[in-house]
């Protein structure tokens, strides 16, 4: 068992020391992973990747955590925690925008087509949603390959399946978010 697997499954989840404890073990993977995805924003950035990262952090250590299955686990729930707050700020700024002077937030989807379409992050967002309540597997399955970043061969180990069939999903997942996004 890693590190932050340890760290992750011992004793009481409130404890101070053990949130310093794993912050200092996964800031830098955690700060890559916000770099991730600040990549794919365009348009005007109000967060940086640093504050990205401790805002999702804050997020995390503010709410009761789960029964963490372990590393892979962790990154999927900070990974979740980072799209959640880049949605809340593309929304908070949408709302500025209804008052006259804000831009959208858009996201450079590679995972659409290889031709690098730029989507809305809100679109985006509410169509994995959709995904999520016809097929809560896919929607994982795309939060990990696009928000975590992780290639098809770490999406199977992290997943517990075959690299050919996260292969097989990753192409339904990706067809039907493109048909989903080009109906909204």
């Amino acid at each position: 068992m890693g590190r932050i697997t340890e760290i992750l499954r011992r004793g009481d989840p409130s404890d101070p020391g053990r949130t310093d404890e794993l912050l200092e073990l996964v800031y830098e993977d955690l700060r890559a992973l916000a770099t991730r995805y600040m990549r794919r924003e365009h348009g005007p950035r109000t967060l940086q990747p640093t504050a990205l990262v401790h805002e999702a952090y804050m997020r995390l250590a503010g709410t009761r955590p789960p029964d963490w299955e372990g590393r892979s686990h962790f990154f999927r729930v900070a990974g979740r925690a980072m799209r959640q707050v880049l949605v809340d700020e593309a929304r908070r700024r949408g709302a500025v925008k209804r008052g006259g002077d804000a831009r959208r937030v858009t996201l450079d989807t590679q995972l659409l087509d290889d031709s690098s379409h730029e989507r809305d992050f809100l679109d985006l967002h509410d169509s994995l949603e959709r995904l999520g309540r016809m097929d809560p597997h896919l929607e994982n399955l795309v939060e990990l390959r696009v928000f975590s970043g992780l290639t098809l061969d770490e999406t199977a180990s992290t997943l517990g399946v075959s690299r050919r069939k996260v292969a097989k999903d990753w192409a339904a997942a990706r067809l039907w978010l493109h048909r989903d996004l080009a109906g909204s």
